[in-house]
């Protein structure tokens, strides 16, 4: 509406003006040679707007002459366009629903509508790897690697391949190279770290471990497992301590740490090891580690004493002070730290195989020796079980913790199990 005022509007100037310059007179001259043109002021300027008309119409006819082939050009792609959007449309419809044959037929047409864009390789190596065809999704995997617009998504899909045919060198080249092309990804740095857990590169699956996604127990053991790989002795000290600061109660790593300070000719800082280790987890390795310098009976004895003086009232520190009162023939002070643990009904089989040899050094060979000798082991027959290093992936049991199952191959998964909590409650460590 606004136009067309407008167009009323120029048209009324337009004729005013017409007439205005046919009421005011006067001529237009034009002598070339001997040839003399003269014509009103108005017939000439409308013949001047005349041909200003004619020769754009011919300027706007001759560029719309030569852009028809480009119009032409612009109109197929368009067309391509939207039949090639329609078709990957169709193949993520038929990605979703799980016919890849049908997905397959479809990304075809849109590579042929639309070339290969990173959407079409990107489909088309899902289409590929859902039918089957691993060589063929590898490839279009490999043509999307090659593009800057579409080259961590190559890399991711190769990389995944990769890891499923458990080809662990390319899988690692593949993973540097996507966070490359992806600085600082959470996803490249995740797969990074399983791929060091696989290769059992310790060190790096420690760098690249969350420090706030990750359990204490399970850092000390990484930390520990890259101490054992070091080969230089600074370094894997301080991953020893790396290890103990995240869980004090680790006891191989206060073992490693005590084996390592004794070393270095300071038994009374490895002994203070053990017994801050022993307070937070008691551990029978950690006693067995303290009393080992212990030639004499009543000596030990006395460092039993001191270990678990700090925990005193644990099952395991009842334990190894019955023990080690057994073996210096303090009957008496054995008997009442057995029994104090076989009465608080947490006690495991080995509380009531040592209260077969109590009774044993006590009774003898007697009547009520060999009757109290047979109850204690129905007692340990229907027990729990001594606590023991095992494998929760695959329930192997190993004499010591190592930072991998070699039954399984299944790395970080060899706990104690069967151990008793401060509470007295059966417990996993």
């Amino acid at each position: 509406m606004l136009r067309a005022i407008w167009l009323l509007i120029l048209l009324a100037l337009g004729v005013w003006a017409a007439l205005f310059l046919r009421q005011t007179g006067g001529n237009v001259e034009i002598t070339v040679g001997n040839t003399f043109i003269g014509v009103p002021v108005w017939l000439g300027l409308l013949g001047a707007v005349v041909l200003f008309l004619v020769l754009h119409g011919l300027l706007s006819g001759w560029r719309s002459l030569r852009n028809w082939p480009a119009r032409i050009r612009a109109r197929r792609e368009a067309r391509h366009r939207r039949d090639g959007d329609a078709a990957v449309t169709r193949a993520l419809v038929a990605l979703a629903a799980g016919t890849p044959d049908q997905a397959r037929l479809e990304i075809r047409r849109a590579r042929t509508l639309l070339g290969d864009t990173p959407h079409t390789l990107l489909l088309t190596a899902e289409a590929e790897r859902m039918a089957g065809r691993n060589e063929s999704a590898n490839e279009a995997f490999r043509l999307l690697s090659q593009r800057e617009d579409g080259k961590f998504l190559g890399l991711r899909g190769l990389l995944r391949d990769a890891m499923q045919r458990e080809d662990w060198p390319a899988a690692q080249r593949l993973a540097r190279e996507a966070e490359a092309a992806q600085p600082g990804a959470a996803w490249v740095k995740e797969e990074r770290a399983a791929l060091a857990l696989r290769t059992r590169d310790w060190r790096e699956a420690l760098a690249l471990s969350p420090a706030d996604g990750m359990t204490g127990h399970r850092r000390a053991a990484l930390a520990l497992a890259a101490s054992m790989q070091e080969p230089e002795p600074a370094l894997a000290a301080s991953l020893e301590k790396q290890a103990l600061s995240a869980d004090p109660g680790f006891a191989p790593a206060a073992l490693a740490v005590a084996r390592r300070q004794a070393g270095e000719g300071s038994p009374r800082r490895a002994k203070s090891t053990l017994q801050t280790a022993w307070k937070a987890a008691p551990h029978p390795d950690l006693a067995e580690a303290y009393l080992a310098d212990e030639g004499d009976a009543l000596a030990r004895v006395k460092a039993a004493e001191a270990l678990t003086q700090e925990n005193r009232g644990h099952p395991e520190s009842r334990l190894v002070l019955g023990r080690s009162a057994l073996a210096a023939g303090l009957t008496g002070r054995a008997r009442a730290e057995l029994e104090a643990l076989v009465n608080s009904g947490v006690a495991d089989r080995r509380a009531y195989l040592a209260m077969v040899d109590m009774d044993a050094v006590e009774l003898g060979d007697s009547a009520a020796g060999r009757a109290a000798e047979a109850k204690w082991l129905r007692a340990a027959a229907a027990a729990a079980p001594e606590p023991r290093w095992q494998c929760l992936n695959c329930g192997t049991i190993h004499a010591r913790w190592e930072p991998l199952c070699e039954a399984c191959g299944t790395p970080g998964r060899i706990e104690w199990t069967g151990g008793v909590s401060k509470g007295g409650a059966v417990a996993t460590a």
